[in-house]
C-alpha cells in the first residue's frame, strides 16, 4: 500500500471508530427492505447501444490535484452530469482529504428522486466496515468501492457481502495484478483499474491497457484516473474498458456533455 493511501486509510480508520458496532447482513437487508429502490449500477455501465459508459465524478479536491471545484454545490453538478448523459456519478463522500460529505450523496440521491431519471451513484470513499455500507444504502447509493491493496480478504469478503445484502454494487479498484488476482479471488463482477500510482501520483494508462485484458469473461471493465480527452477514453476502450471514471476533467469543462461526447465518439 503506498504511503498516501496508508495515511488516509489510517485516517479512515480514526474517523469511523466511534461509529462500530456489530452489522450482520439481516440488518443490511432490511435496511435494503426499509427504503427506495435504486437504479442499478452495474447495468448502467453496459449501455445498450455498445457505447462507453461515463462514470461522472463529484470531487471538489484531491491529494493530487488541490483544489479542483471547492465551492460546488453536490445538486447542481449532478443535475449537470445528467443533461451530460453521464451513465453513472461516482461522489466522494470523504472530508478530510476531498471535500466532500455523505450529505453531498444524499442531495444527489434526494434530487434524482425529486425529478427523475435517477442516475445510479456510487458512494467513493474508503470503506472499512459495514456501518458505511449502511450509510452509503439510507443515502441512496447504487454501489460503494472496494479498494483491494487496503484490505485484508477477510475485510473484502464482509464488505461485498454486505454490499449485496444492502443491495449495492462493488467496484472493486486494483492498481496491479495482485490486486486482480484478489479481486477475482473475492468474485468481483466489476472491476476498476485505477491508473494513479497513490504512492508517486503519477498516471499512466497503460496500466489499463495491461490489466483489462487479464480480466475474466463477463467483468465490467473500468478505467479510473488520468482520462482527460477524447484520445485517452479511446485509449482505454481500445484495451476493453466498457466505462471510465472521470472526475478532474469533468469538473473543470465548461462543456461536459461535449466531453462525454467526444468519450463515446
Amino acid at each position: 500500500m503506498s504511503d498516501k493511501l496508508t495515511e488516509i486509510m489510517a485516517w479512515k480508520r480514526q474517523e469511523i471508530a466511534p461509529l462500530l458496532r456489530p452489522v450482520p447482513l439481516a440488518e443490511l437487508a432490511a435496511v435494503h427492505a426499509s427504503l427506495p429502490p435504486v437504479p442499478s449500477f452495474a447495468a448502467a455501465l453496459r449501455r445498450p447501444d455498445g457505447q462507453l459508459g461515463v462514470i461522472a465524478e463529484i470531487k471538489r479536491r484531491s491529494p493530487s490535484a488541490g483544489a479542483i471545484a471547492t465551492g460546488v454545490s453536490a445538486t447542481d453538478q449532478a443535475a449537470k452530469y445528467r443533461a451530460a448523459g453521464a451513465s453513472a456519478l461516482s461522489v466522494l463522500t470523504d472530508e478530510k482529504f476531498f471535500g466532500g460529505t455523505l450529505g453531498d450523496l444524499s442531495a444527489a440521491t434526494d434530487f434524482f428522486r425529486a425529478s427523475p431519471p435517477a442516475v445510479p451513484c456510487l458512494r467513493k470513499d474508503f470503506f472499512i466496515h459495514p456501518i458505511q455500507v449502511v450509510q452509503a444504502r439510507q443515502a441512496g447509493a447504487s454501489a460503494i468501492l472496494i479498494i483491494v491493496r487496503a484490505l485484508s480478504d477477510e475485510e473484502i469478503a464482509l464488505l461485498h457481502a454486505s454490499a449485496a445484502a444492502a443491495g449495492l454494487d462493488a467496484l472493486f479498484e486494483i492498481h496491479h495484478e495482485p490486486d486482480l488476482a484478489r479481486a477475482v479471488l473475492h468474485g468481483a463482477k466489476i472491476i476498476g483499474v485505477n491508473n494513479r500510482d497513490l504512492a508517486i501520483f503519477k498516471t499512466d494508462l497503460a496500466l489499463s491497457e495491461r490489466l483489462i485484458p487479464q480480466f475474466p469473461a463477463g467483468v465490467t471493465a473500468v478505467s479510473e484516473s488520468g482520462i482527460f480527452t477524447a484520445a485517452d477514453a479511446h485509449r482505454v476502450r481500445a484495451a476493453g474498458a466498457h466505462a471510465v471514471l472521470v472526475g478532474e476533467a469533468l469538473m473543470k469543462a465548461a462543456d461536459p456533455a461535449g466531453l462525454i461526447a467526444g468519450f463515446r465518439a
